[in-house]
């Protein structure tokens, strides 16, 4: 085959990426394949030196450079673009929604790992194509302990409802003594005594020792919670059903939940020792200008960085918003335009969440009735006189992320300012620019 056909191009390699091995895919400019897929086993050294033959081989064939595409996917794909790219090739990833949503090469339906490694090989040869980038160790080693933060906290919540539940059913006006059920007092108390019948027929000093030593309180505060117990306890003894497995249960719920907490501190902990150890990288100082937007806190603006990886990547507020998965789901075709849109919800879970925190925050109030942003808590007002709630709250959300953006791209900490201020040094340096 004649070289002319191929100059200034390149091999476009499609590795569908599994668990224990993948399947390998070369396609030339021409979008005809070299051979068959190959399947590569992960655990074999041979098997993985073989397919960096079969690349070199078509390399030497062609005359052409070659460009490795593998489908992110999740954590599987990490080893093997490590192993190709230490071997010299140039690797990228591709994002699964878009050898998903790509035109399909075959009329008939198929889906299996060679075709995708044929599909994503193809796909590598679009001259549009967008690829993801791998970001830094530090943002990896972040990102990983958010994640794992949020997967705990998930299931920690699981077991405060299940705690919750077999107290209605036991014990359910003790639910309504402490401000939270999970706050150590409560959790104290309820591992100590476990039941109604033994909050009666333990002693007041008893009682009031063990609420006084754990809540840190003085005598008036405990004597009042103790009544309120008691009162309770005498309660659910005329409204409340147990069998002895529901005050087993509770003390198992229990002791999940403080071994949570536990391992929850243990990762925040190892959090800010990572960025205290990397205080001159660039992702740590963007986390300090993250931080400096009243709303977000360290574990936001760490969980916010680390989703975003490598903010070079972002242009425009918009292309972050997208990336989030906050964009509207627009459905339209011929004269049909939906109207009920939608975010896309096809970024970031946990992106959303923080910003979600965020805004909530920012239309909030301080103690004193202050607004704690009089910006955004206006822009909120003001667009619950024509929209619901969740619609003037994601708007919200938008500008928050138009505001991270702002933060991180002009390299500035977070300063209230009003729409007229904007609006006045945006002209202003606009003039600046033209003279």
């Amino acid at each position: 085959m004649s070289n002319i056909l191929f100059q200034n191009l390149f091999i476009s390699v499609g590795i569908d990426v599994g668990a224990d091995f993948s399947f390998m895919s070369i396609a030339l400019p021409n979008r005809t394949f070299v051979g068959k897929p190959f399947k590569i086993l992960h655990s074999d050294l041979i098997s993985l030196s073989m397919a960096v033959s079969k690349i070199k081989e078509a390399e030497e064939m062609y005359s052409l450079e070659s460009h490795i595409f593998l489908e992110s996917t999740g954590i599987y794909h990490f080893p093997l673009f490590c192993y190709l790219r230490d071997k010299g090739f140039l690797v990228s990833i591709i994002n699964p929604i878009i050898t998903k949503n790509s035109t399909n090469i075959n009329i008939r339906k198929v889906h299996n790992d060679k075709f995708d490694s044929k599909k994503a090989a193809l796909i590598g040869l679009n001259p549009d194509l967008k690829v993801s980038l791998i970001p830094s160790d530090l943002v990896l080693d972040l990102r990983n302990l958010s994640r794992e933060y949020y997967d705990l906290m998930d299931n920690r919540s699981a077991y405060v409802n299940k705690l919750q539940g077999e107290l209605r059913m036991v014990f359910p006006q003790f639910l309504k003594i402490f401000s939270k059920i999970t706050v150590n007092i409560a959790l104290t108390l309820l591992e100590k005594y476990t039941s109604p019948d033994k909050f009666l027929s333990a002693s007041k000093d008893e009682i009031v020792a063990s609420i006084r030593s754990t809540a840190r309180f003085g005598i008036t505060y405990s004597e009042k919670k103790y009544n309120a117990i008691i009162k309770a306890a005498n309660e659910a003894k005329v409204f409340g059903y147990s069998v002895n497995s529901n005050f087993k249960r509770i003390l198992l719920y229990i002791r999940f939940i403080r071994q949570y907490d536990a391992e929850i501190q243990a990762i925040l902990s190892d959090m800010h020792e990572l960025v205290n150890c990397s205080e001159d990288t660039d992702v740590v100082t963007q986390i300090h200008l993250i931080e400096s937007f009243k709303g977000a806190g360290f574990l936001s603006a760490v969980s916010l960085m680390c989703e975003i990886g490598d903010f070079s990547a972002f242009q425009s507020p918009k292309q972050l918003f997208a990336y989030f998965g906050l964009d509207p789901a627009v459905k339209q075709s011929g004269n049909f335009e939906g109207t009920k849109i939608s975010m896309s919800k096809r970024g970031s879970r946990i992106a959303r969440m923080v910003l979600h925190t965020m805004a909530l925050i920012s239309i909030s109030r301080n103690k004193d009735g202050s607004a704690k942003n009089p910006v955004l808590r206006d822009y909120y007002l003001k667009k619950c006189q024509s929209k619901p709630k969740m619609v003037a709250l994601g708007a919200v959300m938008h500008k928050v992320c138009n505001i991270v953006f702002a933060i991180l791209r002009d390299e500035k900490k977070f300063e209230i300012i009003t729409p007229e201020e904007h609006q006045k040094n945006y002209l202003k340096a606009r003039c600046d620019i033209a003279l």
